[in-house]
């Protein structure tokens, strides 16, 4: 009985003892992995290729997926959003754990419900439409940069060549569009706009690209950003070069399609290259590696292969069949085992000849995508590691110029340090600089064969001149106000703006159109607001360059300099019996006849001794000093000096005198022949520290300035319509319901002075320092 009870215990013990012990799932035979592209395509033609290799490599790589061998079905989308989805559903039912590609966004973005409902993740190395995001589809993942990157990198060059609009050129599909709108938004940072989306149909015609080229190049933009499908984006620029639109003047920009295509053949084509003369182009970045390079030596060696070189899509492909052989050898190395389910909600619809119930929940997928975005690996395309938006943490481009027989490398761009000459990789241990004054590109043969950057812009052909606004002024017509001769409008401001246009290299076709009712000045601010609003092109008169107005639109450089001054009736100061005691105060006739006394008696003191003309009684030598110091006034002493310290004293004390003598007769003179003019007012900080109302020009900034800067009440400011409300307004003064003093602006102030003889005058100092200058839309370039 005991040996029964003992032998139970040793086997609860054995038994507890193995259900400690964790168990190791065996690792299945096969994993299948599965593939969605357009095998008859410029990238899919390489990526096929790519992924093939990767497979091979991986199951002859002990060190991956040990005793496991990876199996990718690939399925042939024929460039079809609808047959892509059909294959998607077919690979799917295969049972795979993960899907690479889609390499179209159309088909990925309808893929990704699919696979975000059974929890299979989907690495794409081509679906680059900004908004495939992980926040609308968690099982999403690019394992290529983001057209959201790509567009960023065209706008810092658009930026860095100062071209505010551009066109956009565009397949009219969710890739094209999408990516047109990530590029608006990106060229709205650096305070440019697309000026015209122009989209055509996916296999267009060349009629239709014609008649939509034909359109555009009625337009001012000459710069063109093409974002189309690599398999048919040639046609444009065929259509272009036989427009004229490939020569002087214009600027071609394209995205990575054009690359795409280019790299994917041995040589260009001459008649290739001819059309393509002067184009810049972006490539993805993929640094240079030992990995690269035995990558591209192998290509090499393929035989019968469809494509003779590669692309960088074919590089990410590859890459992206190696990122879930690496997730896959870590999921399995934790203990992960492939297991699926079925879906309740489609195991509920019956009667389907869609064998719906095939599609088979992954349980582990939640796992595999967590071990995906945490994998940190170098692959041919460097280094494949994601940030917490399940981004690419370094996306960078190359910059080409088409040129010749071929392309050559201007520079790069990257997130980290954005357009540079030095390759991204070795700025990535330094910090972030994105600084504008560091961007930099190698030089650009521009389209016509030229180094002169393109302007960028012209006139339109449509016949629509630049709309002018210019202020109806009342007071002040000799600076700008209406006219009835052809130009419509007069004064100095027209002048200068005609003198300007005509040293302009090239017509500027204008109308002036009136701003205001004529009853009043118009509102400057209004004015400028306007232009800012697109409802007039530019503006032109005397308008303030203010910190407010320069955020919103664009000022010439001043062409008049401006401030504000204070001024202020004056009253006549007349001459007076005792004027010749008001050069010096009363203090200062006291000091200097203090010190005519005390040196006659310094040199009595130091001559009475030895010298006899300072000898005699008392009373004599008192008179002597009192004469001797009042004679050096007018250099009339008759005194000699013998001792060297009494000449010395002496003719320090005649310097002395002359300088005295010389500011007395100066500032007598002065009082006696120019008209002294006084005001109770001494200046700007007088009227602040006042009760008083001041006088505000109507339609000036200064009304603004004193309320929101000086702190100024309102109720105290007049505004004053014309120059005879100046007057009358300042003759009357403050207790008469008139105003105190006036503020206005330097040039008006000078104007006005001149026509009123002397009655007022400008008191204090210019408080504020400006100029005048014309303004314009932000996007229009003169």
């Amino acid at each position: 009985m005991e040996l029964s009870v003992m032998t139970v215990v040793f086997t609860v013990m054995n038994l507890l003892l193995f259900l400690d012990t964790p168990v190791q799932c065996e690792k299945p035979s096969a994993v299948k992995v599965g593939a969605v592209l357009t095998f008859d395509s410029v990238i899919g033609r390489g990526a096929k290729i790519a992924m093939e290799m990767a497979v091979e490599d991986i199951n002859s790589d002990p060190k991956i997926l040990n005793g496991t061998q990876l199996e990718v079905i690939m399925e042939d989308s024929s460039c079809s959003v609808f047959m892509g989805l059909i294959k998607a559903f077919q690979v799917i039912e295969k049972e795979v754990v993960a899907i690479v590609g889609p390499q179209s966004s159309a088909i990925a973005r309808l893929v990704s419900h699919v696979a975000d409902g059974l929890q299979i993740p989907m690495i794409s190395y081509a679906a680059t439409d900004p908004t495939l995001s992980s926040v609308q589809f968690p099982y999403f993942l690019r394992s290529s940069p983001s057209d959201s990157n790509q567009m960023a990198a065209i706008a810092d060059v658009i930026g860095l060549y100062g071209w505010k609009e551009i066109i956009a050129v565009f397949e009219d599909n969710d890739y094209g569009r999408n990516g047109v709108t990530a590029l608006g938004d990106a060229l709205s940072k650096n305070r440019g706009k697309i000026a015209y989306k122009a989209a055509f149909t996916p296999g267009a015609s060349k009629s239709d690209i014609d008649n939509l080229l034909v359109e555009m190049n009625l337009m001012e933009s000459r710069v063109f950003v093409v974002h189309v499908n690599p398999d048919t984006g040639l046609n444009i620029f065929s259509v272009a070069k036989r427009l004229g639109m490939m020569s002087k003047s214009y600027v071609w920009i394209t995205t990575d399609w054009l690359a795409s295509l280019l790299d994917s053949t041995d040589t260009i084509d001459p008649q290739t290259a001819d059309l393509l003369q002067g184009v810049i182009s972006l490539r993805h970045h993929t640094p240079d590696s030992d990995l690269k390079t035995r990558f591209t030596s192998r290509w090499g060696k393929i035989k019968n292969k469809e494509t003779s070189k590669f692309n960088s899509f074919a590089l990410y492909a590859y890459d992206s069949v190696w990122l879930v052989a690496r997730a896959l050898d870590t999921f399995f190395n934790g203990g992960g085992n492939v297991s699926f389910s079925d879906d309740p909600n489609l195991q509920d619809i019956k009667g389907s000849a869609l064998h719906l119930t095939s599609l088979r929940i992954f349980n582990e997928g939640p796992k595999l995508l967590q071990i995906l975005t945490s994998t940190n690996f170098t692959g041919v395309t460097g280094q494949i590691q994601y940030d917490s938006d399940k981004n690419l943490i370094h996306p960078a481009f190359d910059i080409l110029n088409i040129g010749g027989t071929g392309s050559r490398r201007i520079g790069y761009w990257s997130n980290h340090s954005g357009l540079s000459i030095v390759p991204p990789e070795t700025l990535y241990s330094r910090p972030s600089n994105l600084s504008n004054r560091d961007q930099r590109l190698y030089s650009v043969l521009w389209p016509g064969e030229t180094t002169v950057k393109p302007r960028g812009w012209v006139f339109p052909n449509n016949g629509k001149p630049l709309r002018i606004a210019v202020p109806y002024r009342i007071t002040y017509p000799d600076v700008v106000t209406r006219d009835k001769g052809s130009l419509g409008a007069r004064g100095y401001c027209i002048d200068v703006f005609e003198a300007a246009v005509l040293l302009l290299p090239y017509p500027v076709p204008h109308v002036y159109v009136m701003y205001g009712d004529g009853k009043r000045n118009p509102s400057f601010g209004n004015l400028v607001n306007d232009v800012a609003a697109n409802k007039y092109d530019a503006g032109v008169g005397d308008l303030t360059i203010t910190t407010n107005r320069t955020r919103i639109v664009d000022f010439t450089q001043p062409f008049m300099e401006s401030g504000l001054v204070v001024v202020a009736p004056v009253k006549e100061v007349k001459s007076k019996p005792w004027s010749f005691l008001m050069p010096f105060t009363w203090q200062m006739w006291a000091v200097t006849g203090s010190f005519f006394l005390f040196v006659g008696t310094v040199v009595w003191i130091l001559e009475h001794r030895t010298n006899t003309e300072f000898r005699g009684s008392p009373r004599q030598q008192l008179v002597t000093v009192f004469w001797f110091s009042f004679s050096t006034m007018f250099f009339a002493h008759r005194e000699n000096t013998v001792s060297a310290l009494g000449r010395l004293v002496l003719i320090l004390w005649l310097f002395v005198v002359l300088i005295i003598n010389s500011s007395y007769t100066a500032s007598l003179t002065s009082i006696l022949t120019v008209q002294q003019l006084t005001s109770r007012i001494q200046g700007i900080d007088t009227l602040i520290a006042g009760t008083e109302p001041i006088g505000i020009q109507d339609g000036s900034f200064a009304y603004n300035y004193l309320v929101n800067e000086l702190n100024i009440a309102e109720s105290r400011l007049r505004v004053l319509k014309t120059q005879d409300e100046y007057v009358r307004a300042l003759q009357q003064g403050p207790s008469n319901g008139g105003v105190a003093a006036v503020v206005d602006e330097l040039p008006y102030v000078e104007l006005f002075l001149a026509s009123t003889k002397c009655q007022f005058s400008i008191v204090g100092r210019e408080f504020t320092k400006s100029g005048w200058g014309f303004v314009s839309t932000r996007s229009l370039s003169l």
